[in-house]
């Protein structure tokens, strides 16, 4: 779990100003319109776009940016035609990476994805190379503040996820992603609000990355590809140590 769990964490603590919030919202928006498109526009049968809103709702996103991006999918309000492509390669240390994107120029989104993997001492790799190393869950992380782990434990076994784990200041509920928003709806009935949800790509296994200036190239390359307008999602392997996450911070 901790190429997820830190990078997630890493992420929330950098904070979501008005520019970063921005872009969240851009990649949910292109994520609701492509499920709509391929699914339809009916949230209780497209679990892949119901997965979505829950993901959007969970940041806050309003409910007419929500509407509009589904009427975009299903061809009610004209928008830009997106491809899905996933990318795979290794950054330093030997990490695997995984990067979803959605583009209307896929030409331009591959020299980008590759100049940033090349400029930290990482490299592109061909389709499948890391991809079996992950396994696809849903993630539903809690603040740990106020928040009674055996009872949490209960709520959410109940409602069908698979384990709880404990990580830092958070709890993280591990889910099929059939199950996800049945979850995620579940424990928000219960009173448990959640300060992340969507639907990940978990490592099966993780490296450790243990000297300072791999694991500063390593996440300069992840937040190079999170900040890219193309790339939705970016999943990683990696094991940072505390000593050295406390040098890079």
């Amino acid at each position: 779990m901790s190429g997820h769990s830190k990078w997630s964490t890493i992420k929330r603590k950098k904070g979501a100003n008005d520019a970063k919030r921005g872009k969240i919202f851009t990649k949910l928006i292109k994520e609701i319109t492509i499920a709509a498109k391929m699914g339809g526009g009916d949230i209780d049968g497209n679990p892949r776009l119901r997965s979505a809103v829950t993901s959007a709702k969970s940041e806050n996103m309003p409910k007419d940016n929500i509407e509009r991006a589904i009427k975009k999918g299903i061809g009610d309000l004209d928008g830009a035609v997106y491809e899905e492509i996933l990318y795979e390669g290794y950054g330093p240390g030997g990490v695997a990476v995984l990067v979803e994107t959605m583009t209307d120029n896929k030409n331009r989104t591959v020299a980008d994805v590759r100049h940033y993997f090349t400029k930290s001492n990482g490299n592109l790799g061909e389709s499948g190379c890391v991809a079996w190393m992950f396994d696809k869950r849903g993630v539903i992380v809690v603040d740990a503040e106020g928040v009674d782990e055996e009872e949490l434990m209960d709520l959410a076994i109940e409602a069908g996820a698979e384990d709880v784990i404990e990580d830092e200041t958070t709890f993280q509920i591990l889910t099929t992603p059939e199950e996800f928003s049945e979850v995620v709806d579940s424990l928000e009935k219960s009173g448990v609000k959640s300060v992340e949800a969507s639907i990940s790509m978990v490592p099966k296994n993780t490296v450790e990355v243990t000297e300072e200036k791999p694991a500063r190239s390593l996440l300069k390359l992840l937040e190079n590809l999170e900040d890219h307008d193309d790339v939705q999602k970016v999943h990683a392997n990696f094991d940072i140590p505390d000593e050295i996450m406390e040098l890079l911070s």
